[in-house]
C-alpha cells in the first residue's frame, strides 16, 4: 500500500511538473514573440528614422542647389550691365552743381556714395532719355557730375558707372 500511494504521488507530481514545464514553456514563447515584435517595432522605427535623415538631407541639397542657381543668375545678371562702361554718345543736360562740401569726383564699382548725392535733386529718373536701360529693383542712377552711377537705394553701393554720359 505504501508504495502504491508514493508511486501515485510520483505519478501527480511528474503529470504536474509536466503541465507547469508546458506552461512555463508557452509562457516563454509568448515572450519571445512580445521581444521579437519589440525588436520589430525598433528596426521599423529606426527605418523611419534613417528614411526621415536622408529626405532632410535631400532637402538640404536641393535647397543648397537652388541657392547656387539663384545666387549664379544674379551674377550673370550683374555682369549684363557692366561695372564700368564709357558712355557711347553725350546727352545735353544741364548744369551739375556738386552737394555742399563735395567736389565732382570719379567713383568706381563697390564704393558707397554719400547720402547727398542719393537725393532727388541728383536722381536720374527719365533714363530712357538718355539710353539707360531700366535699373533692377532696389536700385536708381545718380548723376555725379558728367557721369552716371547705378547705386542701391538702401546703402549706396556703386553697381555700375557710365562714365562721360553727360556734356
Amino acid at each position: 500500500m505504501k508504495k502504491a500511494l508514493t508511486a501515485a504521488l510520483a505519478a501527480t507530481f511528474a503529470v504536474s511538473s509536466l503541465g507547469m514545464a508546458s506552461a512555463a514553456e508557452a509562457q516563454s514563447r509568448g515572450q519571445y514573440e512580445q521581444r521579437q515584435d519589440r525588436r520589430d517595432d525598433r528596426r521599423d522605427a529606426r527605418q523611419d528614422r534613417r528614411e526621415d535623415r536622408q529626405e532632410r538631407r535631400e532637402d538640404r541639397r536641393e535647397w543648397r542647389q537652388e541657392a547656387r542657381e539663384d545666387r549664379r543668375e544674379a551674377r550673370q545678371h550683374a555682369r549684363a550691365y557692366a561695372r564700368w562702361q564709357q558712355a557711347q554718345r553725350r546727352y545735353n543736360a544741364g548744369r551739375y552743381y556738386a552737394p555742399r562740401g563735395y567736389q565732382t569726383r570719379s567713383w568706381s564699382y563697390g564704393q558707397r556714395m554719400p547720402s547727398y548725392y542719393r537725393s532727388n535733386e541728383y536722381v536720374v529718373r527719365d533714363y530712357g532719355r538718355y539710353g539707360l536701360r531700366q535699373p533692377d529693383y532696389g536700385y536708381q542712377y545718380v548723376r555725379s557730375g558728367n557721369d552716371v552711377v547705378m547705386t542701391s537705394i538702401a546703402t549706396g553701393v556703386i553697381a555700375a558707372v557710365i562714365a562721360g554720359l553727360f556734356n
